[in-house]
């Protein structure tokens, strides 16, 4: 197959609601997506990545341009026979957390591509050894105000979901508002994680332990800056707690993770697949995890569309020992999204592989160019092509 074009498409995803963070406001998206195309075996293979700056340092702008660079790299497969060359190339790119997104992104077109022209779905490209055909997603409540956070539990409920994140931020009344109203609405059998996004400080972490082992909460997600030097007296108080922690935004690529195992202060890592580079660097972290017999969760981004959603789900079908796994929220997030299909988990968050070749969903074109930003779009033509 060979590649004539690449075309790089920043878009902006508007949000249902106010899904907000502790460091970041949830109205709105702002991710890149890639796609690459073989005129004459009328194929199209599309990847996203979806930056986020308090994380990797990556903004829309940036991830555009190291797409840009990327592409122009020599060892880009502009002639794409096999699974081995999309590797290489990926190999031979920067392992900075900084590029994660641009590299998720081309990585993803490429294997949606391929899949498509062998007629192959993307998992038979991946290790088969944790190979599953059912997952279950859990359910995030966001911070809002008492209706919005509501509405969402209303929504959890009705799916008959049992795994829940809670996120919190500084604010100790609302964090205790919202465990107490999640204990109420499900019971005793619901289990939680909390997540303040790594904006505590020790005496504010310190004070939320007895809410933590009051309400049963089985999984603390970075609760505070490890580089704060009050993290360690912090690991003194909560040891008898009972919880798991789990690092997130302190473990984006390998390297960090790396420091994470040596530092033995987390047991469980949340690994992504846009902010960790791919598939390929996404599993390279994993097996160390399972390597060095910590647990590990498949995460998302905030306003993943279908495309990024498409692939955190085959991420999960092979991972079938992730203890939790969040994500393919389309339907109940976006606004308009980027495929035909609706890559949303159903009741009990369960869902499954997903029909088709490649990613296994279809790209809706206009809808892509009403997302981006118009004029914007950069286009690359094969260097190889003649006239």
């Amino acid at each position: 197959m060979k590649i004539d074009k690449v075309n790089i498409y920043p878009i902006d995803l508007s949000f249902t609601g106010d899904y907000s963070i502790s460091r970041k406001k949830g109205l709105k998206a702002h991710n890149v997506v890639i796609e690459v195309i073989s005129t004459k075996d009328n194929i199209k293979g599309y990847g996203e990545g979806a930056p986020v700056k308090f994380v990797t340092g990556e903004t829309q702008e940036g991830t555009v341009r190291n797409a840009l660079d990327f592409v122009k790299e020599r060892a880009f497969p502009w002639k794409l026979d096999d699974v081995s060359q999309i590797w290489d190339y990926v190999e031979s790119l920067p392992n900075e957390k900084e590029t994660s997104s641009a590299i998720c992104a081309l990585e993803t077109a490429l294997l949606d591509a391929l899949g498509k022209y062998q007629n192959q779905y993307i998992v038979d490209y991946l290790p088969q050894e944790y190979l599953t055909n059912i997952i279950h997603y859990g359910a995030t409540i966001s911070l809002g105000n008492r209706k919005r956070i509501t509405q969402i539990y209303k929504m959890i409920k009705d799916l008959k979901i049992n795994k829940i994140r809670i996120k919190f931020d500084k604010d100790f009344k609302r964090n205790e508002e919202a465990l107490k109203t999640v204990r109420k609405l499900f019971g005793d059998g619901c289990d939680l994680r909390v997540d303040p996004n790594g904006v505590w400080n020790q005496e504010q972490a310190i004070k939320h332990i007895p809410l933590i082992k009051e309400y049963g909460v089985r999984v603390l997600e970075e609760p505070m800056n490890q580089a704060d030097p009050g993290f360690p007296g912090f690991l003194e108080k909560v040891k008898d707690c009972g919880v798991i922690l789990m690092a997130c935004e302190s473990a984006p690529t390998l390297n960090e993770v790396k420091n994470i195992i040596q530092d033995g202060h987390y047991q469980m890592i949340n690994v992504k697949l846009s902010r960790s580079g791919g598939f390929r660097r996404a599993l390279r972290i994993i097996e160390l995890i399972r390597n060095v017999g910590l647990t590990f969760q498949i995460g998302c981004s905030l306003g993943e569309s279908g495309i990024l959603s498409a692939g955190g789900r085959a991420l999960g079908l092979v991972c079938s020992d992730s203890v939790y796994y969040d994500g393919s929220y389309d339907r109940f997030l976006l606004n308009e999204n980027t495929t035909e299909e609706d890559v949303s988990f159903g009741t009990e968050g369960k869902a499954g592989p997903l029909a088709g070749y490649g990613l296994g969903v279809r790209v809706n074109e206009n809808n892509l160019k009403k997302l981006s930003n118009g004029p914007e779009i950069i286009k690359i033509r094969n260097p190889n092509n003649q006239g």
